[in-house]
């Protein structure tokens, strides 16, 4: 007699053996529903690539975040520097009004859970003629993967009036005054107006040549 639980038992019995399942993006599917085995394993793999998303636009801005939670100002410029808001089928709007509404009540962060919910949210209205299943996956390829734009130091930007403002061998008055030849401003010294009891008028080219000519 075939042991019950293995799966000629199943099939002696009238059962089908459950058939094993994957998990795609954070959600469970089963073989049957996949393309191939190979497709169904490449795309399990969204499932760390999502994470890490999720963990580098919640840091972004703030150095001191752990990572496991995301602001709603993150939350926006993950939509947009992904592309899941697209301006047409997805606004800025609808990407706000989605964070609203699954975080907690009085909360002002959500969670990678809640952040899943979000995506999911919007996945039909990105992806609309796909399945609820279909369209979650390809807005998880979306993301998985994608890191803020624009990370690192902004360049200072260079001509034109900025250059102007910023050439000092140009300044004029007493603003030429708080600068060397070099440029290299003189600090204290600069902004200080010192004292001249030469008895000279100020830049006299041949000061200090009168006692020199009556010493003679």
């Amino acid at each position: 007699m075939q042991d019950p639980a293995s799966p000629l038992g199943h099939a002696s019995c009238g059962m089908q053996a459950p058939s094993p399942t994957l998990r795609i993006c954070g959600r469970s599917a089963h073989n049957s529903d996949l393309a191939g085995f190979e497709g169904g394993m490449a795309a399990s793999t969204d499932v760390a690539g999502l994470e890490e998303s999720f963990r580098k636009f919640a840091i972004h801005g703030d150095p001191k975040a752990s990572g496991q939670e995301m602001n709603g100002k993150n939350w926006a410029k993950l939509c947009k520097d992904c592309k899941v808001a697209d301006g047409k089928a997805v606004t800025g709007t609808d990407v706000d009004i989605v964070f609203s509404k699954v975080k907690g009540k009085s909360a002002r962060v959500i969670n990678y859970e809640e952040f899943k919910k979000a995506l999911e949210e919007l996945a039909t209205k990105r992806f609309k003629g796909k399945s609820k299943e279909e369209a979650f996956d390809a807005i998880c390829q979306l993301v998985a993967g994608k890191e803020p734009a624009n990370v690192g130091v902004t360049k200072a930007k260079t001509g034109g009036a900025v250059e102007r403002l910023t050439d000092t061998s140009k300044y004029t008055g007493s603003h030429k005054e708080r600068f060397d030849e070099s440029g290299k401003g003189k600090g204290i010294a600069g902004r200080q107006d010192n004292l001249d009891d030469s008895g000279y008028v100020s830049a006299y080219k041949n000061a200090g040549t009168y006692d020199a000519k009556v010493k003679k």
